[in-house]
C-alpha cells in the first residue's frame, strides 16, 4: 500500500544519513551527503473521463491526495475545452490537491487547448514546454525544475506523451534529448505515456541513455481494465546516487483508460 511505504522511505532516508554521519572519515574533512526523497506519479487521465463515461476530476484528485506525491505527470489534459465544460483542468486539479501546476499545450482544441500537465508540491524554479516534431497531432515535452527540501539542489521532471506512429515517436524522443543536451546537467526523471512497448525502437533508443524503472512481473499499464500492454514508464538519469525504493502500478480500472504509476526514490547528493 502507498501510505506505509511513505513511512519506509523516511526510515531509509534516516538510515542513509546516519551511516554518512557515523563513518570513520573525519567529519571536518568530509561532510555527509544530503539525502532527499521523492514520490512521483504518472497518470494518463483521459481528460477526466472514466471508463464509465463519467467526467469527474474530483475522484482523480482524491486518488492523487491519497497517493500524496511530490510530483505528478498528467497526460491528456484539457484547458477550457467544450467537451470538458470549459474547465482549466490543470488549475482545477492543482486547487483540489493543494499543489502547483504547469500546463503544456499541444494544440488548440474545441475553443481551448489540449495537452498535458505537471503538478508539484515542491517549489517550482523553472518550466519549459519543448516543442517536439509533429505527428498526427502536435506534441511537446513539459519539463519543470524543482528544489529538493533537504539539499536545496534541483532536479528536473519531464512529462511526455509520445504519439502516434513508431517513426513519429522516435523522432519526438530524439528531439527531446537534443533539447536536454543544451540544458544544465542534473538528475532528471522522465514520466508518462510513451505509446511504445519494451523492445520497440523508441524504448531501445531511450535505454541507451536512460535507466528504465523495472515494474516487475505485473508490468502492464493499458488498458485500465484487463491491462495487456506496457506503454507507461518512469525513466531517469542520475547526477549522484539514485535508489528506487518502491514502484507500483495502482489497480484503478475506472477513472481512466490507463492505470497510474507511482515511484518512491531516494536521492543522495554528494
Amino acid at each position: 500500500m502507498i501510505k506505509p511505504v511513505r513511512f519506509l522511505i523516511l526510515i531509509v532516508c534516516f538510515s542513509l544519513s546516519l551511516a554518512a554521519c557515523t563513518s570513520d572519515t573525519d567529519l571536518n574533512e568530509s561532510a555527509p551527503a544530503a539525502v532527499d526523497t521523492l514520490r512521483v506519479m504518472a497518470y494518463n487521465i483521459h481528460h477526466g473521463e472514466g471508463m464509465d463515461e463519467v467526467l469527474d476530476l474530483e475522484r482523480i484528485a482524491a486518488l492523487i491526495r491519497e497517493v500524496d506525491p511530490d510530483l505528478v505527470a498528467l497526460q491528456e489534459v484539457d484547458s477550457v475545452v467544450t467537451r470538458t465544460k470549459g474547465v482549466d483542468q490543470a488549475s482545477e486539479l492543482a486547487r483540489l490537491t493543494g499543489m502547483d501546476s504547469r500546463f503544456g499545450r499541444f494544440m488548440a482544441y474545441q475553443g481551448g487547448a489540449y495537452g498535458m500537465a505537471v503538478l508539484s508540491r515542491l517549489p517550482l524554479r523553472s518550466s519549459n514546454n519543448y516543442r517536439l516534431p509533429d505527428g498526427d497531432e502536435p506534441r511537446t515535452a513539459l519539463a519543470v525544475e524543482v528544489e529538493l527540501p533537504g539539499s536545496k539542489k534541483r532536479v528536473r521532471f519531464i512529462g511526455i506523451h509520445f504519439y502516434r506512429t513508431e517513426e513519429e515517436r522516435l523522432a519526438q524522443a530524439q528531439r527531446m534529448e537534443e533539447y536536454l543536451a543544451s540544458e544544465e546537467e542534473m538528475t532528471t526523471f522522465l514520466a508518462g505515456d510513451f505509446n511504445s512497448q519494451p523492445g520497440t525502437a523508441v524504448l531501445q533508443h531511450l535505454e541507451s541513455s536512460w535507466t528504465v524503472v523495472d515494474k516487475g512481473h505485473d508490468h502492464f499499464t493499458f488498458p485500465s481494465y484487463g491491462p495487456e500492454r506496457e506503454i507507461d514508464f518512469f525513466m531517469y538519469r542520475a547526477q549522484g546516487e539514485v535508489e528506487i525504493i518502491h514502484q507500483e502500478i495502482l489497480n484503478e480500472p475506472v477513472m481512466s483508460d490507463h492505470q497510474p504509476l507511482v515511484m518512491d526514490v531516494v536521492i543522495r547528493n554528494p
